[in-house]
């Protein structure tokens, strides 16, 4: 079972626009030395849907060597088109990874017997844990818990579910049907604590690029029955969480990495830089207080 908090890696680009290897490498160590419990590379926060087939698979290459096996990778590995997400997976399992992310086929929106047929091709094409990604904004369908509870019990390797679909009631309904092995991950930081609270596992978290240790304590609070605690701290960062998602995800959360030295902050287009002037401001208020490590 996957459990805790695992860091939707974002992906460093030099101010030309090529991956930055180096800040990789740098983001990756201070992960795991800020204690993390798995990295999870070319996500929508790692802009994957802008990287060449090339650099997806180098980027994974590159987490499972910088990780050296300290802690898990679940690579992201999910397309609209079942083939390439079956291409991916297969070079992610061929390059270590521990898991496969597979987000809902955006674009085509296709019914739930199409959601079924796809997760379970891929499935079948790899012999490591697949993890179902649903999040009903970004790709335009709900992975429903009817159709997701069948893959997980016809398929072993189906192990969790990240879990974005902004509804705590779906979510509780999963959780209260699903085997004990099965892993249900929050895809919202916001909801992180609701979610472990009604019997959920953790976190892919956009907030733990920049403070890992804080998602850490955070969470395994929560995981620890400790609810006070848990409530406190998200009480504290919940402004943080917010300023994430003021503008189209990862534009936020590599901003905030850029003023504390981690990256550059450049995207690939059709991301930009911040729309509004006063979102800096606004991240830069939701920083405050929160002992940030500077990139060294």
């Amino acid at each position: 079972m996957f459990r805790g908090v695992f860091t939707a890696l974002v992906t460093p680009f030099t101010p030309t626009g090529a991956v930055d290897i180096s800040a990789f490498k740098r983001l990756v160590e201070y992960q795991i030395a800020e204690g993390v419990d798995g990295l999870v590379p070319c996500g929508t926060t790692g802009e994957s849907s802008t990287l060449s087939h090339e650099e997806h698979d180098r980027v994974i290459d590159l987490t499972v060597k910088f990780a050296a096996g300290r802690v898990p990778v679940i690579a992201g590995t999910g397309s609209n088109a079942t083939s390439e997400a079956i291409q991916l997976s297969q070079h992610a399992e061929q390059a270590g990874v521990d898991a496969v992310l597979l987000v809902n086929p955006y674009y085509v929106r296709p019914t739930q017997k199409g959601l079924y047929l796809h997760f379970k091709a891929i499935a079948e094409s790899v012999s490591i844990p697949c993890i179902p990604y649903n999040i009903k904004s970004r790709t335009g369908v709900n992975l429903e818990n009817k159709t997701l509870l069948r893959l997980m019990y016809e398929h072993e390797n189906i192990i969790g579910v990240k879990e974005a679909s902004g509804s705590l009631d779906q979510v509780k309904g999963l959780i209260n049907l699903r085997h004990k092995e099965f892993s249900v991950l929050s895809g919202d930081d916001n909801m992180t604590v609701d979610l472990i609270e009604a019997g959920g596992n953790g976190v892919v978290s956009v907030a733990a690029n920049l403070i890992p240790r804080q998602m850490k304590e955070m969470v395994h609070s929560a995981l620890d029955g400790n609810f006070k605690k848990a409530r406190e701290l998200e009480k504290r960062l919940m402004p943080f969480f917010e300023a994430c998602f003021v503008e189209t995800n990862p534009i936020p959360i590599k901003t905030a990495m850029a003023m504390k030295g981690w990256c550059q902050e450049t995207f690939r287009l059709p991301l930009c830089s911040l729309e509004k002037e006063e979102h800096y401001d606004l991240i830069r208020k939701s920083l405050a207080g929160l002992d940030i490590a500077e990139a060294t």
